[in-house]
């Protein structure tokens, strides 16, 4: 640097150009180290931060802090002796009783029909109970299936019953083991591998590349109630879709993978007390290509609950879908802003977004024309007030920091969330969504990748059934252990009599 400066002109009109050189360098640099400084503030966060999102964090209430300061000091300051303040309540346990459904196995202990002292006889005046609350593991029967063969006295012709359908033809798991392999996976989150080592300890010999091929077949078998239910989401006057990366391992090449997608679409009408029952539908694509959208939802003409991912693009347009913007990626940026610099400008459109949540709890669960009154009267003019504060904000803040990047992303994003007011059946963000994401974000970080395309399509459908059934309150297990009992020998055309609400209201 200091060879640069002995070596500068003195001609005024080169230094200047020199100047104004440096000027936009420096310009330049700074921005990049803006630029980076963000990024490594976000890598912090997603690696150390808290990751919970809860609305209760929205309002930042400042005056509570201040309060909890207050009281903080005041404790500090007051004198030590405070002989007349009570002493702090004992802590008592109220413990709910056990299930009554349990199994009761009773143990008595008896101190004997004579006594101990003269030898004279005993009699009972009443008993103490004591519950204790026990675990016994699962284990493994073998169901043996017994076919008598007969012969008639008289014609001396056979007779056999037939063998009945099973869920995997001349294979040996019934029905309740593949139920558990499957939920042991894509809802516990126990890759394959580990169920081996777990069933190994009851000297039951299951290689991994046998289960493998159980999920491979279980998952084929119950492809058309997976599409049913994709029938059933796109039939609604409006869903939420999202997707989130999974690894597929490269074929030919040990140890490389790629980044591949699920995709998931929701249909949930609880919270406008719809009649359809919640569904959830998963979809594999080997990469993250626009297409796979446009294809999944083909001729869908209701609102599509997104964020601004642009492959969804695809899906709207003059005789698509419409879009309903997600406010809580609006609100997500200023929170980055916030927690980076503390800001008093996303500080303030946090308690703004705040504001529209707090009467989205009031609105939910509530019919359609209720939830529209609601947010006519509460929500639609702190929208409009927001939308007007945050264009006023933007002229006053440098363009290229991060904090008018998060005002043009909801400026941009904003007109795409005002169908919410005037629709009951929308809400205000895709968080629904985004919950049906979550059991594969925790698999993922289990069995790591998917073995082919045709194992993530596996997957999706395995997601499909059982995220169903848990939206639905129905113990996933048990109604696979049912469903794939009966399948094999079940009408494609009554594919609805094995829902889970069906098996639910049997």
């Amino acid at each position: 640097m200091r060879d640069t400066f002995k070596s500068l002109p003195e001609d005024p009109t080169e230094l200047r150009a020199i100047s104004e050189l440096m000027a936009a360098e420096i310009k330049s640099q700074a921005y990049q180290i803006e630029k980076l400084k963000k990024e490594l503030a976000a890598h912090r966060k997603a690696r150390f931060g808290a990751k919970s999102e809860s609305m209760d964090q929205l309002a930042f209430n400042l005056q509570e802090d201040a309060e909890i300061e207050a009281a903080a000091k005041a404790q500090k300051a007051a004198p030590a002796d405070n002989t007349d303040q009570p002493a702090p309540a004992k802590r008592t346990h109220n413990r709910a009783p056990l299930p009554d459904h349990l199994e009761r196995q009773e143990e008595i202990l008896s101190p004997g029909d004579a006594c101990g002292d003269c030898g004279g006889a005993l009699k009972q005046l009443g008993e103490d109970v004591t519950e204790e609350l026990e675990y016994v593991p699962g284990h493994f029967i073998v169901k043996r299936i017994v076919r008598p063969r007969m012969a008639c006295t008289c014609c001396e012709a056979f007779a056999q019953a037939e063998l009945p359908s099973r869920p995997i033809t001349r294979g040996r798991p019934g029905p309740g083991l593949l139920a558990h392999v499957l939920v042991g996976k894509y809802c516990d989150h126990l890759p394959l591998y580990r169920q081996s080592v777990i069933y190994s300890r009851d000297k039951v010999d299951l290689h991994r590349s046998t289960l493998t091929d159980w999920v491979g077949r279980s998952t084929a078998l119950l492809e058309p109630l997976a599409d049913h239910i994709g029938k059933l989401v796109r039939a609604g006057p409006a869903l939420f879709a999202d997707d989130t990366p999974v690894k597929m391992q490269i074929k030919g090449k040990t140890g490389k993978a790629q980044t591949a997608r699920l995709w998931s679409y929701v249909r949930d009408e609880r919270p406008w007390h719809g009649q359809a029952p919640p569904c959830a539908w998963y979809q594999f694509s080997v990469d993250r290509k626009g297409e796979h959208p446009s294809t999944h939802l083909a001729g869908y003409q209701g609102v599509v609950h997104a964020d601004g991912f642009t492959g969804f693009n695809g899906l709207f347009g003059d005789g698509k879908a419409s879009e309903q913007a997600c406010m809580v990626h609006v609100r997500r940026k200023f929170v980055e802003v916030y927690d980076r610099e503390g800001s008093a400008i996303a500080e303030e459109a946090i308690k703004r977004i705040a504001a529209l949540y707090a009467v989205e709890k009031e609105a939910r669960y509530k019919p359609v024309e209720e939830r529209v009154a609601v947010r006519q009267e509460e929500a639609k003019p702190v929208f409009e007030e927001l939308e007007a504060w945050l264009q006023l904000q933007l002229p006053k803040i440098s363009g290229k920091s991060i904090l008018a990047e998060a005002i043009r992303y909801a400026l941009g994003r904003m007109p795409k969330a005002r169908a919410y007011l005037d629709n009951g059946q929308l809400e205000l963000d895709n968080n629904i969504c985004e919950r049906s994401i979550r059991p594969v974000t925790l698999g993922r970080k289990n069995y790591l990748f998917m073995g082919s395309k045709g194992g993530g399509d596996a997957a999706a459908i395995a997601y499909t059934l059982i995220e169903t059934a848990r939206m639905n309150n129905v113990d996933p297990e048990a109604w696979l252990r049912w469903v794939l009992a009966r399948i094999a020998d079940h009408k494609m055309n009554r594919l609805e009599d094995l829902m889970p609400w069906k098996w639910a209201a049997e």
